[in-house]
């Protein structure tokens, strides 16, 4: 296989000679999507693998999803039917159309959530002695300490807003949890309507005990008679508002930018149209008619709930000290080849890299010690020259940032691409780049209509050769806290022919190179889409000249349909293709004629599946990448990602492993057949199936240090082994 290079666009030209697709070939996004949803539900349901509070706190997970689901897409949604568009989506489907779809399983499936909690979960946490409990299930020495609690530290924070004619309807901010009232005076028997936000300074549930809990609803609710005096109390329900907070900002140049995304972050904090109300189910129609109309909501974005509403405040219960009921402790390994030798208390991560390239692998592998280590070695080596970083999400007590810092008050080059356009994130990382200016560093805020998402780390380090680069090429965010809590890969490399790619990469992005081509990265927006369509191309020819072929898939989301036509086209040509996708699946397996030959699994645990990986078989020579990007259209098209080779034969097999034990069929999966996930928990005879998760876990317990024979490097690009590239 040679390099191709070309300055067209990234676009794949189909076999002239290709047998049409049908046109009903895709699946919904939106309503994939949902069905992930329910698979995180299917985690809440799971009592044979899954420990009672992990159960919680997958419900409370399961409604953080949907909460920024409805945020975002339902959003983009409604403001095209708002708009008049009317342009059907790949599955035909009008936009009024989609959107009633939609709410309808999602009602579908909050009603099964609240099933889950009010008839297995809260019964199950009571039985083990944590108690989430209402206001009459409170002693009378308990209901004494809330209405003390009421007196001294809540009724000072809230304020109740009522509506009259000189008090119009208050704003409702989004996801806020409020109390309606509708009152009523004594004297004159007027009504009148009167709201309380939930004070999100105080906790949500307040502790009992050490494993008893009340909702803050609840108290505030019966001591409304003191929070409006002289009138007399109707009724009240809870409710809470879902807004679009989906930011958009017009781009001029990259210098106004940040200027812009501030102002929009102003801006989003009013005006949002809702897109869902959720009320307590024993909310009376009058009540409920008002708030609506005064919302202006449709009665299909009402969503009736029993109390209590946003189950999110299950974090809370999760965290509880019961040990007994969690996924037992687990703490990350220090990867063999960081490991510091015995005459050590610390390893030297340049010599260890230069030794050979070290496959990570979080967060069995520490994040710690491993990529967090480097960037601290960096920034306190004074062989260190320069350091280049992209940062699209960190954490707020990131010790990178403080790296970063002394590194640039070490008079050290220190270059930071912080991409203020990460979702959710804007505020926290415009903070993160102000802080970053302040202290010398030099920062970048990603390129004008492309949202920087690619994960990499370049060190330019003075040794006795000469300069030598040091490269950090991942497929998760540089953050601490996520880096125990989400399944990542990241290469660690000096191969100079790497690194000169990643450095030619980060001068494009920080100095507006047209730079496009490069020997063993495949970059978006140009060559992601038209190198993956290539070896997809690759496998189909070799499995027409009766050499081995196998396509190996794994990436959070699959919806690019030039992707998804590639793999068609390669099972009808009789190529099997496996896809390990953990959310949305535009692309629909088993189909005869079209995708028997395409299998399609998603695991879901303890960990979020994050690592993206591609997987060629090469005639036996595969093709290996790790990387960045999903195959969606943003990734392709508008964001900057990034997919490294991986021409290391341990690395490969590692690699190869995981994809066999994904599609064993003794692993724990859920499997795509059309449109349908179809859980696999058990096997025939009963038992349960492996969790792959625990496996690595334990995998990486038992593993002891490699020998540290340095590996042999080659320089030479253009042979089997090396993604193509355009």
């Amino acid at each position: 296989m040679t390099e191709l290079e070309t300055d067209g666009p990234d676009e794949a030209e189909e076999p002239a000679a290709a047998p049409k697709l049908p046109e009903d070939r895709f699946s919904e996004r939106e309503l994939s999507w949902l069905a992930f949803n329910n698979r995180v539900l299917d985690l809440a349901r799971d009592r044979q693998r899954i420990p009672l509070l992990e159960r919680a706190k997958f419900l409370a997970i399961f409604s953080s999803n949907l909460d920024e689901f409805f945020m975002v897409r339902i959003a983009g949604l409604k403001r095209r039917i708002d708009a008049g568009v009317a342009v059907p989506s790949l599955t035909g489907m009008m936009p009024r159309e989609l959107h009633d779809a939609i709410l309808a399983r999602t009602h579908e499936l909050v009603d099964a959530q609240s099933q889950v909690f009010h008839e297995q979960i809260l019964p199950e946490l009571t039985a083990n002695g944590v108690e989430l409990v209402n206001w009459e299930q409170l002693t009378g020495e308990e209901k004494q300490r809330m209405r003390t609690l009421f007196t001294d530290r809540i009724f000072p924070v809230i304020t109740p807003l009522a509506v009259d004619p000189s008090h119009p309807f208050p704003y409702i901010s989004g996801l806020s949890l409020n109390v309606a009232v509708l009152l009523a005076n004594p004297e004159t028997g007027m009504r009148q309507f009167a709201r309380i936000k939930v004070p999100t300074v105080l906790d949500r549930l307040v502790r009992l005990g050490d494993c008893r809990f009340v909702p803050l609803e609840e108290v505030i609710v019966h001591h409304l008679p003191e929070l409006f005096t002289g009138m007399k109390v109707l009724q009240s329900a809870t409710f809470r508002v879902t807004r679009n907070e989906d930011i958009e900002v017009e781009e001029d140049d990259a210098e106004n930018l940040l200027f812009a995304l501030e102002k929009e972050l102003l801006h989003s904090k009013v005006g949002r149209p809702p897109v869902r109300l959720e009320v307590d189910s024993s909310i009376q129609d009058d009540l409920l008619e008002l708030l609506a109309d005064e919302l202006d909501v449709s009665p299909k974005e009402v969503f009736r709930l029993p109390a209590p509403l946003d189950l999110t405040a299950l974090f809370a219960i999760a965290d509880v000290d019961r040990e007994s009921l969690k996924y037992p402790n687990f703490l990350p390994k220090t990867h063999p080849n960081l490991a510091p030798v015995e005459t050590s208390s610390s390893a030297d991560l340049f010599k260890a890299i230069r030794n050979r390239d070290i496959l990570l692998h979080h967060p069995y592998d520490s994040f710690a010690t491993s990529v967090q280590r480097l960037i601290e070695q960096a920034a306190a080596d004074p062989h260190v020259l320069a350091i280049k970083q992209t940062l699209y999400r960190t954490s707020g007590d990131s010790p990178i940032i403080d790296a970063l810092i002394e590194a640039a008050e070490a008079g050290k080059q220190v270059l930071t691409l912080v991409e203020i356009k990460a979702r959710f994130d804007e505020q926290n990382n415009i903070a993160w780049a102000r802080k970053l200016e302040r202290h010398g560093v030099h920062v970048v805020y990603g390129m004008v209509g492309l949202k920087t998402h690619c994960k990499l780390m370049l060190v330019v380090r003075d040794e006795p050769e000469g300069l030598r680069r040091y490269a950090h090429i991942g497929t998760g965010n540089y953050n601490p806290k996520t880096a125990r809590q989400y399944e990542d890969m990241g290469l660690l490399t000096c191969n100079p022919i790497v690194t000169e790619d990643v450095a030619r990469l980060f001068n494009h992005l920080s100095g507006m190179t047209q730079e496009t081509r490069y020997r063993r990265l495949l970059v978006a927006p140009q060559g992601v889409r038209t190198g993956l369509i290539e070896a997809i191309s690759g496998e189909i020819e070799n499995h027409a000249k009766g050499l081995p072929a196998r396509i190996r898939i794994k990436v959070n989301s699959i919806i690019d349909e030039a992707i998804i036509d590639a793999l068609y086209r390669a099972s009808q040509a009789g190529v099997e293709v496996q896809l390990w996708v953990r959310g949305i699946c535009g692309l629909r397996p088993g189909i005869p004629g079209l995708s028997e030959n395409i299998t399609v699994v998603s695991i879901l645990g303890r960990f979020l599946e994050h690592s993206r990986l591609f997987w060629f078989e090469n005639a036996g020579r595969p093709l290996v990448g790790i990387g960045s990007a999903d195959l969606m259209h943003r990734n392709l098209d508008r964001r900057v990602e990034t997919i490294v080779s991986i021409t290391n034969p341990g690395h490969i097999a590692e690699i190869n492993q995981l994809f066999d034990m994904a599609f064993d069929p003794r692993t724990v999966t859920w499997r795509l057949d059309n449109r349908t996930w179809t859980p696999r928990t058990t096997n025939e005879d009963g038992s349960p199936k492996r969790d792959l998760q625990e496996w690595l876990i334990d995998s990486t317990s038992r593993r002891r240090r490699s020998p540290a024979t340095p590996q042999r490097r080659t320089l030479h690009f253009q042979r089997p082994g090396v993604l193509p590239n355009r």
